[in-house]
C-alpha cells in the first residue's frame, strides 16, 4: 500500500453509502484523519451554493465522488433524476474542483459499455450504454473530462461489501429463507469487493503520480451471477438448490450488458498494484459479515 500524506484534505461525497463506508473503514485502518465524509444532505452535489461553501471552507486537495443514482431499473422511469445526479452532479463537482484547485476521483461503471462482445474492455474502447443508468454515468464522465484536467475516473463493476445492501448480503439472506433460487447465468462480469476499491482510491491519492484519466478497476477473473451466487453459498456452507436461467427468463426494465469484463492493465501498470481474485476477496467479505 502506498503511504499517504496525512495532511491531504479529502472530501468524500456519498460518504454514507456502501463505498463511502468502505473508504471510512480503510482510512481508520491507515490512521488517516483528514477525510470528511458527507452524506447526500451535507454534500448535495446538485446544490452549487452548498458545494461552493464546502470547498471554500475545507480547501480540499482531493475529492472522491461516490454519490450516484444506481437503481438501474428505476432509472428507466426516473430519467430526469438519474440525469441530474449522475451527469449534473458530477459536473458540479468538476467545476468546484477546477475553481478551488482540487483533484477529483469519480466512480463510474462498466455499464457505459454495450457489452455485446466477449472481450476484455479497455478504457478507450467504444462506449455504447444500453440503459439510462449507463448513459447518464457516461455523460458524467464526459462532463468531468471536459471541465477538469485533474481527474481520475474509476470504472468498476458488481460492487459488494459488508456494508449497505448488495448482492452478497441479499444472497445470504435468501439462502436462510428459501430452499431454491433461480439466478441468471448468461451475464458475464466481475464482482468487486468495495473494500479493495476503497484501498485503491486511497493508494492513488497517496501516490506521486498525476497520470489523470479513465481507469478500470474490478477484482480479477470472470464469472456470472449464477456462479457468483454459487460461490457465496459454498463459502457460507448454505445448502440450497440453485437453478441457472437466462436473462430473458427474468425480464427487467433495464437491459444489462451481456459481457462487461474490464481490462485492468492500465491501472496495474500505472500504479504498480496487484489486484485480488474475486473469490479470494469474497471469502474475506463473508468472514467479516459472519464476524459481525
Amino acid at each position: 500500500m502506498q503511504a499517504m500524506n496525512c495532511k491531504n484534505k479529502i472530501l468524500v461525497f456519498g460518504g454514507a453509502g456502501q463505498l463511502g463506508q468502505c473508504i471510512s473503514r480503510i482510512s481508520q485502518e491507515r490512521n488517516l484523519n483528514s477525510i470528511l465524509f458527507l452524506d447526500e444532505k451535507e454534500g448535495d452535489i446538485l446544490d452549487l451554493d452548498i458545494l461552493t461553501g464546502l470547498f471554500r471552507r475545507e480547501s480540499p486537495e482531493f475529492v472522491i465522488n461516490c454519490a450516484a443514482y444506481t437503481a438501474v431499473d428505476h432509472a428507466e422511469e426516473e430519467v430526469l433524476l438519474c440525469e441530474r445526479i449522475n451527469k449534473e452532479g458530477a459536473e458540479n463537482l468538476a467545476r468546484c474542483c477546477d475553481q478551488f484547485g482540487a483533484t477529483l476521483i469519480h466512480i463510474s461503471t462498466d455499464f457505459v459499455f454495450e457489452g455485446n462482445v466477449p472481450k476484455l474492455l479497455k478504457e478507450d474502447d467504444l462506449t455504447r450504454p444500453v440503459n439510462v443508468y449507463g448513459r447518464t454515468k457516461l455523460e458524467g464522465e464526459q462532463g468531468i473530462t471536459q471541465l477538469l484536467k485533474a481527474h481520475y475516473i474509476l470504472r468498476t463493476s458488481w460492487l459488494y461489501s459488508e456494508f449497505a445492501n448488495n448482492f452478497v448480503k441479499t444472497m445470504i439472506r435468501l439462502g436462510a429463507e428459501r430452499d431454491q433460487l433461480s439466478i441468471s447465468s448468461d451475464q458475464g462480469g466481475t464482482p468487486t469487493y468495495a473494500i479493495d476499491l476503497a484501498g485503491v482510491i486511497l493508494d492513488i491519492i497517496g501516490s506521486d503520480h498525476q497520470v489523470y484519466g479513465i481507469y478500470h478497476y474490478s477484482n480479477e477473473g470472470v464469472t456470472s451471477w449464477y456462479d457468483f451466487a454459487k460461490g457465496i453459498f459454498d463459502i457460507c456452507g448454505t445448502e440450497i438448490k440453485l437453478l441457472p436461467i437466462s436473462g430473458t427468463d427474468y425480464p427487467t426494465k433495464a437491459i444489462r450488458p451481456a459481457f462487461s469484463v474490464m481490462d485492468k492493465t492500465k491501472i496495474k501498470t500505472t500504479f504498480g498494484m496487484e489486484i485480488p481474485y474475486w473469490r479470494d476477496s469474497l471469502v474475506k467479505c463473508i468472514q467479516r459479515i459472519n464476524k459481525n
